[in-house]
């Protein structure tokens, strides 16, 4: 069993762990794409140091993989739907 659905098996993100939901409660209220370090500031994260980032940057980009919030082309992530 996969820790993060695909969307299209589930839909609903309630069957995701709670640090994956907050994600995507932050990625569709920011006024646009949004940068993996302004999601960083808003989960209270340390962002002036990159490396602290970095799990940060894999669980957006694993719950991309999964068809959650889209990796745009530029790094940044927009909710799709």
């Amino acid at each position: 069993m996969l820790l993060n659905p695909h969307r299209c098996d589930e839909g609903d993100e309630s069957a995701l762990p709670g640090g994956y939901r907050r994600i995507l409660q932050i990625v569709p209220s920011a006024d646009g794409p949004v940068q993996v370090r302004a999601v960083g500031q808003e989960l209270g994260l340390e962002v002036a140091v990159r490396g602290k980032l970095e799990p940060l940057r894999a669980k957006m980009t694993k719950l991309d993989g999964r068809g959650w919030p889209y990796n745009r082309p530029d790094g940044r992530f927009t909710a799709c739907w």
